[in-house]
Order: C-alpha cells, then sequence, then structure tokens
C-alpha cells in the first residue's frame, strides 16, 4: 500500500492582505501530476485544510475541484482528510455525503454514543490497495477541542481525556483489523519535541498543555500523519511519527523549508519506506534584512526590472525591514518609489529603531501607574518606547493641540 502524506494547505490564506490563490492552484495542479504518475492508494490531508472557519468561496471551489479531478483520473484513490486547528468541524463534514461517492472521508469532528463511550466506527476509514483489498485502516483524529474531550464521562483534564480518545480509538482498530493490515493514524496537533515556525502557526495551549506526547501512539501505529507544524519534520527522530509541513511558505519565517509531500509505501503491516517529493515554489518569498534606510534604498536598486514577458503573479512577494534613528514619516514613500519598475511586489515594512528598549527590561521595569501620569507624560513614555529616543518639543505641542480637540469633542453634548 503507497500513501501521499500532505497537510496545512492553507486555502484562502492571505499574506499581508495579499491572496495566496495562485500559488495555492500552482500547488494543487502539481500533485494531480505527482497522484497520475505515482498512483497511491490513498492521499492524506491532515488539517489546516483552509486558513479560516469561514473560508473564501474560491478557496471551497479549489479543494472540490480538486477532490473531482484527482477522483476522474483515478477512481481508485481513497482520500482522508480531517479538520486542524484554523478549519470548521461541521464545514469540513457538511459534503461528506456527497464525497464519500468519491471515495473522499472528510473528519471534522469526535463524537460519543450515548452510553459514553466514543464512536470510534465513524473515526476507522478502510483503506483498500489497487485491487480493491482493504490493505489497512486510517485512524482519523481532527483536531481536538476541550468541548469535545472534556465532560460528564471525561472529567475535566484536557489531556486525559485526548489520552483517552486515543486509547479508545486505537484499542477499536486493533480489534477490527485483521492478520498483515496496517494502522495509520492522521492527526491535526503539536506533539513534543516539534520546530514550530515563528510567527504563522497558532499556539494550541490548552489548559497549560502546549504540546502532546508521542506515547499517545502506541508501536501498533505504523505510521503517525501529522498536521500543524508547518516544517516537514520528524517528531522525536521516529521515522514513523512525522509532519508533512505546508505546501507553500506561509510567513516569511517559513523561506527556508523545503516544502514537501511525504510518499509512504508499506509491505502488509510494515512500514517500508518514506521518501519526500519536494514542491517547486511558484512565488519566492524574499526578505531585506534590518539595514539602515541608504543600504536599504541601494538593495533594493539592485533588484532585478520588471520582465514584461513574465508573469506579474510569479513576482516574488517582499519584506523590507530598515533600522532608522528617528521616524521617517515618508518611509514607505521612499521605499515605493525605489521599487517602481522593479519585479517584486512589496507586501510589509518592518521598521527598527536605535536605542529601543531591548528584551532584557524586566515586567517589573515596565510596570507603570496610569492614573499617577498626565497624558503627555504617557505620549512621552509610548514615543520612548516606540522609537527609542525623546518625543521632541514640536511633536509635544501638536500632540497637545490633539489632546485639547479630543477633550474639547468631548465636553459637546
Amino acid at each position: 500500500m503507497r500513501l501521499f502524506h500532505t497537510s496545512d494547505w492553507h486555502l484562502g490564506q492571505n499574506l499581508h492582505g495579499q491572496e495566496r490563490d495562485f500559488e495555492h492552484a500552482c500547488f494543487l495542479e502539481w500533485l494531480l501530476v505527482q497522484l497520475k504518475t505515482h498512483l497511491p492508494d490513498v492521499l492524506l490531508i491532515a488539517g489546516d485544510i483552509f486558513d479560516t472557519v469561514n473560508p473564501p468561496l474560491k478557496a471551497q471551489e479549489r479543494l472540490y475541484d480538486f477532490i473531482i479531478s484527482a477522483h476522474e483520473q483515478n477512481p481508485k484513490l481513497t482520500i482522508v482528510m480531517i479538520a486542524g486547528n484554523h478549519d470548521s468541524g461541521s464545514r469540513i463534514e457538511l459534503p461528506a455525503p456527497l464525497m464519500r461517492r468519491l471515495r473522499t472521508h472528510a473528519l471534522g469532528r469526535v463524537l460519543w454514543l450515548d452510553d459514553g463511550e466514543l464512536d470510534a466506527e465513524r473515526l476507522l476509514i478502510p483503506l483498500p490497495d489497487a485491487k480493491g483489498k482493504i490493505a489497512g485502516w486510517c485512524l482519523a483524529l481532527p483536531f481536538l477541542r476541550p468541548a469535545e474531550v472534556t465532560g460528564a464521562h471525561l472529567g475535566d483534564d484536557y489531556l486525559r481525556g485526548i489520552g483517552q480518545v486515543h486509547e479508545w480509538l486505537i484499542a477499536a482498530a486493533n480489534a477490527k483489523r485483521k492478520k498483515g493490515q496496517a494502522l495509520i493514524a492522521i492527526s491535526h496537533a503539536h506533539m513534543a519535541g516539534g520546530s514550530v515556525s515563528e510567527d504563522s502557526e497558532r499556539s494550541l495551549i490548552i489548559g497549560n498543555a502546549e504540546a502532546l506526547p508521542a506515547s499517545l501512539f502506541d508501536k501498533s501505529v505504523g505510521y503517525v500523519a501529522l498536521g500543524h507544524l508547518h516544517k516537514p519534520q520528524k517528531v522525536n527522530g521516529e521515522e514513523r511519527i512525522r509532519y508533512s509541513g505546508s505546501p507553500i511558505p506561509l510567513s516569511f519565517s517559513e523561506i527556508g523549508y523545503k516544502h514537501q509531500i511525504l510518499d509512504v509505501t508499506f509491505q502488509g503491516q510494515c512500514l517500508v519506506s518514506v521518501e519526500p517529493l519536494l514542491i517547486p515554489r511558484s512565488v519566492d518569498l524574499q526578505r531585506l534584512e534590518a539595514a539602515p534606510l541608504a543600504d536599504i534604498l541601494k538593495a533594493l536598486a539592485e533588484l532585478p526590472d520588471v520582465d514584461l514577458l513574465a508573469e506579474t503573479q510569479r513576482h516574488p512577494w517582499l519584506e523590507v525591514r530598515v533600522r532608522l534613528d528617528e521616524p521617517q514619516p515618508d518611509l514607505r514613500q521612499q521605499i515605493e518609489t525605489a521599487l517602481q519598475g522593479k519585479a517584486v511586489r512589496l507586501v510589509r515594512i518592518a521598521a527598527e529603531y536605535a536605542g529601543k528598549r531591548g528584551s532584557d527590561d524586566t515586567d517589573e521595569d515596565r510596570l507603570i501607574e496610569l492614573d499617577q501620569l498626565t497624558p503627555q507624560e504617557l505620549f512621552s513614555r509610548a514615543w520612548q518606547d516606540s522609537y527609542g529616543s525623546e518625543v521632541d518639543e514640536q511633536t509635544l505641542k501638536d500632540f497637545a493641540v490633539l489632546l485639547q480637540e479630543v477633550q474639547q469633542e468631548e465636553q459637546q453634548p
């Protein structure tokens, strides 16, 4: 049996207000080619299919058009997808009856039977091979929210509830499978030991529990296809417990990631190999690291000019970081002027100020009794904290004028 492990598509994502639909379309076209070339038996999508619980219509069309195309070119392909923390479990499951006709299983929630037992049957998906014989079982574990794993039967301990769900589901899978059939889990969670990207992954801290132990998956589970962390990686070095990572860089902190899907092969119940298939990057992300404005403007001037024959939607996204001694009111204008005719698309400017407080400041240093400070003093402190220098006299006068106007407006009936 052969499986493709993918996750964290984040369809509908914006990068600082710029939509990524073209990049997602390129990825899905590439994935269709890989499915046609390698003919896996199963495609796993381990959560965060969409970027928000209410994804744009175009993002939903991308998903369902892809599923239809994948089924048309390979009617024997089984697709299993689960909801992540960015997804609405109900939305993911809504078209499930229709998708089952396309051999696609969509799981968004865990449910409980009237007697308090886990409804494990709906979370166990048979995985047929090319000959139609059941070669394994998929244990589908969508992102587990506290309300789903706590309550009258499980108590209020979130981690204990998660552990119980895993224990019951694995026991049900072992009871159902026959000799030689593999167990493959698909889950969306932050596992202990996983490397997190700087600024594009929502924290899953709930009840002081930031990461789940890999011991939740005992050795009877031959492979664990994880989603949530965007960097491809093994968990604690285990070959069988992996994050495939996101198909495109979802923030500038992910520029260096080698985005990929994982090609997983089983012989009977034994894991044989896990091979990455690298995803070509349709649009690059570029970042100019913090430097004085003069150096930044020089670097911008050296960027390649627009090629009139090239597709503008393939121009790199650009983040510019500038180190300043004092505020520059026309900073954006200077940067945009320098970028005229350049083959990049500016999405973010980040300014850093010399002398700004560093991370060594303690919380006690920052504590202020607000009622003991005048508005001018608060403004001066905010200026110092933002720009690392004393506010000048003219700016203080301008602030006083604005403050007076606001106070007059508040006194009007």
